[in-house]
């Protein structure tokens, strides 16, 4: 089969079966920049807003402009600027699979090394919002009280530098800053990442650093900037580079950075938007004026149960999520998981049965066509997942023992080797205290505990490390499997 590379001038002659976009990808202009610009966010936020171009010509202005932050993210501007900005999403589940050209984001900057060019498009008369996706690591934030840490390394280089940011927070500042000097409105500022009350945290880490060099430019956007918060819901795992070859075999189309999802998409949004909004809710997106128990519900049980999963999944020995729904110990304890500890932390969730929305996690955790590994799930997963239930449960005097169980997991992983020796790779902002701590305690969880940016007071809690103490001691004397097979002997799941 002849092999055609993706660009706008070849979308005429691609294989039939590819659905091309029903709109001219050259009109689409910019009205959001994305800080962020990774798989997850093309295969969600983006694909949303190109269905919404194919129903409404007005959406059209709601281009959006991909921005890398990251030293490693030259590799997604070099391939998708010469598609210009297209790109392939491939959906599937363990029967079939869809394959689409996304058109919506027509431009990709890379602003690792300068932010110059990033803030003059976030300064374009258009941009009317700027949302990202740069997980919990990206915020700078004192994770035990969710605030900016003024001495976090990126934060303090803004700070002493607050015109010339290399932080999400502080690129928001300084673009929220030229709009307030120039007389202008501001822009939205919408998190789409997996943090609890996403939009309170970005808007408070916001006002922080903006309050740090410009009490004025704090009040100012205070009152006129807005943060609405968000739940998404996609698992969309790392593109593998035999992904790239089975496409352009079988579809005959070259894309240098093509993503792979799951089918199923779901988008919950506060409708606060400080100028103007896409008609997301067209298709599909659910507008609301709390998202928080949607929010809860999908970081108490498909973030907390995916962490949860892939921790222990990794030290038995499986490299994909499938793997550990095909356990069925594994299953049982997140199924049990959900019904005995993270559920009952849950707040009515209007128009949800959350006895069929468990089923369907098991089920989408499953799939084995999307090939997500438990490697992706443990590096991008903060785990803030499992402490903030943790808090929740001693509070209400509940039990923590399987949540006890997936922190021990944790645990063991930070020590950065595994059961046979080999190597785990930990990428997370204090990876080598965490490392450290995970030598130093072994068995005993107090050292990891105690630091503070990541526990806060809940590491000296006595029920906590007494739960997590025995896991991590079993961890360590007889091997993730036999620990869950105590685990479940005692727990019944």
């Amino acid at each position: 089969m002849e092999r055609m590379a993706l660009r706008r001038a070849t979308l005429g002659g691609l294989d039939p079966r590819i659905r091309t976009p029903a709109y001219d990808p050259a009109a689409v202009s910019p009205g959001i920049v994305h800080l962020g610009f990774g798989g997850f966010h093309r295969a969600h936020m983006a694909r949303y807003t190109h269905d919404l171009m194919a129903l409404q010509p007005a959406a059209l202005a709601w281009g959006v402009i991909g921005a890398g932050l990251l030293l490693a993210d030259w590799r997604m501007h070099d391939a998708l600027s010469p598609q210009d900005g297209l790109y392939i999403l491939v959906e599937r589940d363990a029967t079939a699979e869809t394959v689409t050209v996304i058109g919506a984001t027509p431009e990709v900057i890379y602003a690792a090394d300068d932010s110059a060019m990033l803030l003059d498009a976030i300064d374009r008369p258009g941009v009317r919002i700027v949302s990202l996706t740069v997980t919990e690591h990206g915020y700078g934030l004192n994770r035990a009280v969710k605030r900016l840490d003024p001495a976090h390394p990126m934060i303090a280089a803004d700070l002493d530098a607050p015109t010339r940011p290399h932080s999400a927070i502080g690129i928001i500042v300084e673009g929220l800053r030229r709009r307030m000097a120039a007389g202008r409105k501001p822009f939205t500022a919408m998190s789409c990442d997996n943090i609890q009350h996403n939009g309170l945290v970005l808007k408070q880490a916001v006002l922080d650093f903006a309050g740090l060099i410009d009490p004025e430019l704090a009040t100012w956007i205070d009152c006129n900037a807005r943060f609405p918060s968000t739940m998404v819901d996609r698992i969309t795992p790392v593109t593998r580079p035999q992904d790239v070859a089975d496409l352009a075999a079988r579809y005959g189309v070259i894309d240098n950075w093509p993503v792979f999802s799951e089918p199923f998409t779901q988008w919950v949004i506060e409708d606060d938007f400080a100028d103007g909004r896409p008609d997301w809710g067209a298709v599909g997106a659910q507008f609301v004026t709390d998202v928080a128990p949607y929010e809860f519900m999908k970081l108490r049980l498909l973030n907390a149960s995916h962490l949860a999963v892939a921790g222990l999944g990794r030290l038995i020995g499986y490299g994909f999520i499938d793997e550990t729904m095909r356990d069925d110990r594994l299953r049982r304890y997140m199924l049990a998981l959900m019904d005995r500890e993270t559920g009952p932390t849950l707040p009515p969730v209007p128009g949800i049965d959350l006895g069929a929305y468990k089923a369907a996690l098991v089920d989408r955790f499953a799939n084995p066509s999307i090939m997500d590994t438990v490697e992706r799930v443990n590096t991008d997963a903060p785990i803030n997942l499992l402490v903030d239930p943790i808090r929740d449960r001693l509070k209400s005097g509940g039990s923590i023992d399987g949540l006890a169980l997936a922190l021990a997991a944790w645990m063991r992983r930070m020590r950065g080797v595994d059961e046979a020796g080999g190597l785990i790779d930990i990428r997370h902002p204090l990876a080598g205290l965490l490392r450290q701590k995970a030598i130093e305690g072994e068995g005993d969880p107090r050292p990891l505990l105690g630091i503070e940016p990541l526990f806060g007071e809940l590491g000296r809690s006595g029920p906590l490390v007494s739960a997590v103490g025995g896991w991590l001691i079993s961890l360590y004397a007889v091997g993730a499997a036999e620990t869950l097979k105590r685990a479940d002997a005692r727990l019944s799941f």
